[in-house]
């Protein structure tokens, strides 16, 4: 084999593991739990304001169920999964589940228009520092984070959520 040709694969798998690397940090689902106890966790309270300006603080949604979503405009596992987040607002929104979604550090027009072009039905926040995914501890996005009427966190883990939010909105 010819150098050029050796430098052809090298470049090639080289590619092929950044390639990688982006589509596994943009995903969550091998995402551990960093040894937290998420079921049986106080939800940390935040305001961050929608895209309207109106404030939206957490805490004053402690009478029902809330789901937050964590995800940016860029992450292409975030955009492929909204119709899953349109069907779980579509459904469960409608028996009292809080669906909000949380822009991580990205501009309020660009964000926006990215909602606009999507049609997301349910609330979207701008989380513009980062903060509030800091004090969930999201490392990859998309992420999701089921919180009960009493503000704990029920769970944190992406495959298990539609599972979670069927047992807790038959309970209604």
């Amino acid at each position: 084999m010819g150098i050029r040709c050796r430098l052809f694969l090298c470049l090639l798998a080289g590619l092929i593991v950044v390639a990688l690397s982006l589509v596994l940090s943009c995903s969550e689902s091998e995402q551990p739990d960093r040894g937290r106890n998420v079921s049986d966790s106080a939800a940390p309270d935040f305001i961050l304001k929608d895209l309207t300006g109106r404030d939206f603080k957490l805490s004053a949604a402690r009478s029902k169920p809330v789901l937050l979503i964590f995800l940016t405009t860029w992450c292409p596992t975030c955009r492929s999964e909204i119709p899953h987040y349109k069907d779980i607002y579509e459904i469960y929104g409608q028996r009292g589940l809080e669906v909000v979604g949380i822009d991580i550090e990205e501009p309020k027009n660009r964000v926006s228009q990215f909602a606009a072009k999507n049609q997301i039905p349910y609330k979207t926040l701008l989380d513009e520092k980062g903060r509030v995914a800091s004090a969930y501890d999201i490392v990859g996005i998309p992420t999701m984070v089921l919180i009960n009427k009493d503000g704990r966190v029920l769970t944190q883990k992406y495959f298990a959520i539609d599972t979670v939010l069927q047992t807790l909105m038959e309970k209604k």
